[in-house]
């Protein structure tokens, strides 16, 4: 990378080996607005080389190696606990590590803070109960005022993979699409067990293939506030860390 790095754009500073990443393919003149119609790859960093250079693990696509393009230029989104960071950065080799397929990738530019309406989604196993709103929670909801009747009955449902901004779970049963729903579950975070009940907006449904009767919905929060959004992302990372330390031995 040409010129000094300065203390604040330093890779080490935000990154972390098995910090997640996305890569996507450089268009020159392209709105970063419009970045997520191009091909994403996900990929994982293996070893900071220094604070230019970083080997991150070839991605894949099913059981296929992707073969990115040696001196082809991409946009990097590297997901860290401080939020999403984003540069450019050229494939410089490929090569095999104890039998790991990598990529040795140098930055092109400095470390940027991107905002980005999306969140980083954690595959996982969640029991989850839910319901849909009764016609006067949607009214108190569009008067700004949502008060949510006790103890009416819920439907238990799996909850697949969760993030800062939603979730996608699956169930035996269907909602309707833009269907305004109740979700309880429960999240370990720091060793405290804390149930969160949150509003949600049912953005797609479908049948499961090959599992007839089992639906899987994609469900965005709605109005959900900071500090819960926080403890989600936070949950996120914690259980990040702990495959990570799985995968290492430790």
């Amino acid at each position: 990378m040409n010129g000094k790095v300065g203390e604040e754009f330093m890779l080490s500073k935000y990154v972390q080996v098995g910090s997640k990443l996305e890569i996507q393919a450089v268009e020159r003149g392209q709105d970063y607005e419009l970045a997520d119609k191009r091909t994403v790859y996900q990929s994982q960093v293996y070893e900071i080389v220094s604070e230019d250079r970083l080997e991150i693990i070839m991605p894949m696509e099913k059981t296929k190696l992707i073969m990115l393009p040696v001196d082809a230029e991409y946009d990097l989104y590297f997901y860290t606990e401080n939020g999403l960071y984003q540069c450019f950065a050229r494939v410089v080799d490929r090569y095999k590590d104890n039998y790991v397929y990598l990529l040795l990738i140098e930055l092109t530019s400095n470390l940027r803070k991107y905002q980005r309406r999306e969140y980083y989604r954690f595959s996982c196993a969640l029991e989850m109960n839910s319901r849909p709103l009764e016609k006067e929670e949607i009214d108190s909801y569009e008067q700004k005022s949502l008060d949510l009747s006790p103890g009416l009955p819920l439907q238990r449902s799996v909850v697949v993979d969760i993030s800062g901004g939603g979730l996608r779970f699956l169930a035996n049963y269907s909602y309707e699409l833009e269907m305004m729903i109740a979700c309880r579950y429960h999240l370990v975070i720091e060793g405290k067990n804390k149930e969160y009940n949150l509003l949600g907006k049912v953005l797609e449904v479908r049948e499961v293939d090959n599992r007839p009767g089992v639906y899987e919905h994609r469900v965005q929060y709605v109005d959900i506030n900071t500090d819960e959004r926080e403890e989600i992302i936070k949950f996120i990372f914690e259980e990040e860390r702990k495959t990570r330390k799985r995968e290492r031995g430790f």
